[in-house]
């Protein structure tokens, strides 16, 4: 005890080989020099434990210990184990890492004096620092260092250092993993809180750079000051409350820390200190990285760690290790006394004194107390993430000498009398069985290493959920996988999170502003990161259908925006159908146009022989009365779904018919002018008058119509086809005309002939004669004229079924005109005054 280079913190078990450990679980403040007495060493100081990292040492001691009692493991070895702390200083951990070489008071460099332990390898340290330490002086050894920390150590200009194995993952993979975590929950406005050194810098920079490539804001970033005293955290009031002014703002509800554990002690500390109603309004998640081991010093019990409730971190993957709580339960100080640690283990954690003289909070230890009854925050039974790692290194190390000594045939060397030995293993030839080394542990995961010599392994993903008592539960809620393909690299059960109590136990947003949802666009706001911008309404003819679109898009041709904009909606077939009422109605009416036109035509047949029927042209009369009928049953052709037969047919149809009846019309008019010229003496005119002339008349006028149509079906005829564009939230089912021009001409040239005979009626009107026909020509050709002279400018300015209909209404109201205008007076006399329709009455009103 009075030795000065004694350390008073170790645990020592010995073996035929030692593996040596560096944990980091004591702080330790010197007073300071006054020049006056001899400063006392570091770690002679009254310590500070942090009492959840003791499980790094008995996880330690437990695995050594499965070891030495599997006899297919290291048969007829029995491994030892040298424990020292770190003290979280460097000048203690190289201190430290001599004694684990040397056995002699006095440390010598770079001499063998035979005094050296028969040290195998060194698991630790806790940190990239305290890792890095360790392997400046085992480089000068070629002793193998076995690290549990996440951060990879810096690069230095020693050269001489061991080959340092991990067994963690690359941290690469956890950025990877904290990015895919914020974009599964859609998080893009977040927080990060470092610590003010290397690492945290460089997580800052790595973070903002993966941040920006995903999509990712970052709202704040603020760094921890570092200091050696926790105790200082006083001398940066100031810092701490901006980081607490950050952490108060209530836009940000994801906040990302490097959760390294010196930096989540002085967190808890500065919360600790800050006034209770500061605390209330910070209900963040907390992302943590996988440093984070959700602890609690015995001296801070009153720190209220509901503040972390909800949060989600990453941990190294681990699983139950099988009798590692029974091993807990046993341990006891008064049965240790090899362990240098329990004893202020077991005093800070249930504050109370195994000495007499010594005056603790809760008086003398009795020695029964249970490490399970200790809150989850100062221990936990289960095995960490952080001693798992430490486990699953012993059993490397292990495995590798359990390799090494198979390919020496158990080489052994006889010294003293036949008392057999194991020698030495040689370190160079270890080292090339840890890189290659692969097996499963006794939780069944498999460990091996990768190029790099970091764990092939992925994280889990906890979600922290704290009670009342400071007691905690840690539920798995995902996993990461690195080296699963990208898409299924990490697996989140949503339904088993417990969020945050004051964030209604929702999925709490994370964004500079509200989420732009279909129907809008986003639009960066001037000034402001990426991530902030407002939200458009798509303009007409477009849409979004996902949340936070960059522009709006427009629908596929079959399709048409919703009165939200946010999804199309198919077409409706747009066409005149029978199933519609105004296709019902132009059908009725044209058959009953028909109708009336058989009508009249079975009364001029029955009345065939009466002079009214005579006088103007049987035949004629006939010809323009089927003809009436054959444009009233062509106007059918127009409704329906158009298809190439009735495409073809309805426009050449009934222009022919058309032509037909209007050159009948023509022919009548001239048959009546011609009549009257014939009856002046001397006429020559006589000779024209006749069927032959009127069958001339509607044949050559006709015929130059038919010939218009087989033109037009020959060269660009009419066929089916879809409008895509005329009607917003339809199709039109239509018939294409093929060629516009031609057919114009065909309505053109029959709006011809009704001229030519409106000419011709109308100077022939005031003829002398009882039945002159001039003047309802006249009328009808007036009528007729004006309903497609009107058609035009109408067709033109309505769209789909509404076009089929006004040329449907134009031939039945033009049709119905020539037969009202014409027919009428004669079938009122016919039928009604037959009186008048006789030889003597014709006689008396020519007299």
């Amino acid at each position: 005890m009075n030795d000065p280079l004694w350390v008073r913190y170790q645990y020592y078990q010995p073996g035929s080989l030692i593996i040596g450990g560096i944990t980091s679980q004591i702080f330790s403040f010197s007073e300071g020099a006054d020049f006056e007495t001899e400063p006392k060493p570091k770690y002679d100081v009254e310590p500070v434990v942090m009492v959840k990292k003791y499980q790094h040492v008995l996880s330690l001691a437990y695995a050594v210990k499965e070891i030495n009692e599997n006899c297919k493991i290291l048969p007829n070895i029995t491994l030892g184990f040298h424990i020292y702390d770190s003290h979280f200083d460097a000048q203690i951990t190289y201190q430290n890492t001599l004694n684990l070489l040397f056995n002699q008071k006095r440390i010598v460099l770079n001499y063998n004096c035979d005094m050296q332990k028969n040290l195998i390898a060194v698991i630790g340290g806790l940190d990239s620092e305290t890792s890095f330490h360790i392997a400046t002086v085992l480089g000068l050894y070629k002793i193998p260092q076995v690290t549990y920390c996440l951060y990879a150590p810096g690069v230095s200009d020693v050269t001489q250092r061991s080959p340092l194995y991990r067994m963690v993952p690359n941290e690469e993979h956890q950025y990877t993993g904290i990015v895919k975590l914020l974009l599964h929950f859609q998080w893009k406005w977040v927080g990060i809180l470092a610590m003010g050194d290397d690492k945290g810098e460089k997580f800052v920079q790595t973070m903002d750079h993966i941040f920006s490539q995903n999509g990712i804001c970052t709202a704040f970033d603020k760094r921890m000051p570092k200091q050696s005293n926790i105790l200082g955290v006083i001398n940066f009031y100031d810092i701490f409350m901006d980081i607490i002014a950050s952490l108060k703002e209530t836009s940000v509800n994801v906040c990302v820390a490097s959760a390294d554990p010196h930096m989540m002690l002085i967190l808890q500390v500065v919360l600790n200190l800050i006034e209770t109603n500061i605390m209330i309004p910070i209900s963040k998640v907390w992302v943590m990285t996988a440093h984070w081991d959700f602890s609690m010093e015995p001296f801070f019990h009153n720190l209220d760690v509901k503040i972390f409730h909800g949060a989600l971190s990453f941990a190294i993957h681990s699983t139950e290790v099988k009798g590692f709580e029974n091993f807990l339960q046993i341990q006891n100080p008064s049965i240790s006394d090899e362990d240098g640690f329990i004893r202020a283990f077991w005093e800070q954690a249930f504050s109370c004194s195994l000495t007499a003289d010594t005056d603790m909070g809760n008086g003398r230890c009795s020695g029964k107390e249970m490490l399970e009854k200790l809150p989850g925050p100062f221990f936990e039974m289960s095995m960490t993430s952080q001693s798992y790692s430490i486990y699953n290194a012993v059993y490397t190390v292990a495995h590798a000498l359990n390799a090494l000594y198979a390919s020496r045939n158990r080489y052994r060397t006889i010294v003293d009398r036949d008392l057999l030995e194991i020698s030495k293993p040689n370190l160079l030839k270890l080292h090339a069985f840890l890189r290659s080394i692969s097996f499963n542990n006794s939780a069944g995961d498999k460990v091996s290493f990768d190029e790099k010599g970091e764990l092939l392994a992925g994280f889990d993903i906890i979600n922290w959920v704290t009670f009342p008592n400071k007691s905690f539960l840690k539920v798995k809620v995902g996993r990461m996988e690195p080296q699963e393909p990208l898409e299924r690299q990490i697996s989140i059960n949503k339904t088993m999170i417990t969020w945050h109590n004051q964030l209604n136990q929702a999925i709490p947003l994370a964004l500079c502003n509200d989420y732009c949802y279909p129907g809008f666009s986003r639009k960066k706001k001037e000034g402001k990161p990426f991530c902030c911008y407002e939200c458009l309404q798509c303009p007409e003819g477009k849409i979004s259908n996902v949340r936070d679109m960059d522009d709006c898009f427009e629908c596929q041709e079959h399709k048409y925006p919703n009165k939200e904009r946010k999804e199309c909606l198919l077409k409706y077939l747009n066409f005149l159908s029978y199933d519609e009422p105004l296709g019902i109605g132009l059908a009725v009416l044209a058959l009953s146009l028909s109708s009336m036109t058989v009508l009249v035509f079975g009364i001029f047949v029955k009345h065939r022989k009466t002079p009214i029927v005579k006088a103007n042209n049987q035949n004629l009369t006939y010809t323009l009365l089927i003809s009436l009928l054959l444009c009233f049953l062509c106007s059918l052709l127009f409704i329906g779904k158009p298809q190439t037969l009735t495409c073809q047919l309805r426009q050449t149809a009934f222009g022919i018919i058309f032509s037909l009846a209007v050159s009948s019309v023509l022919a009548k008019t001239l048959t009546v002018v011609l009549a009257f010229m014939a009856t002046k003496p001397g006429s020559k005119i006589r000779k024209w008058v006749g069927k032959r002339f009127s069958n001339s008349i509607i044949f050559s006028c006709s015929v130059i119509q038919v010939g218009i149509c087989m033109l037009w079906l020959c060269t660009d005829p009419p066929f089916p086809d879809l409008d895509m564009h005329s009607l917003p939230e339809e199709i039109v089912v239509e018939c294409n005309e093929g060629s516009a021009n031609m057919f114009y001409y065909v309505l053109a040239y029959m709006v011809l002939l009704a001229l030519v005979s409106f000419v011709v009626a109308f100077f022939a009107r005031k003829l002398p004669d009882t039945f002159n026909e001039a003047k309802f020509i006249t009328f009808s050709m007036l009528v007729f004229c004006s309903v497609w002279l009107s058609f035009v400018p109408t067709y033109l300015s309505t769209k789909g079924k509404y076009m089929v209909a006004v040329e449907i209404f134009s031939i039945l109201a033009s049709s119905a005109g020539i037969l009202g205008c014409i027919f009428s007076p004669k079938c009122y006399i016919i039928v009604l005054r037959p009186e008048l329709n006789s030889k003597e009455q014709l006689k008396k009103r020519n007299n």
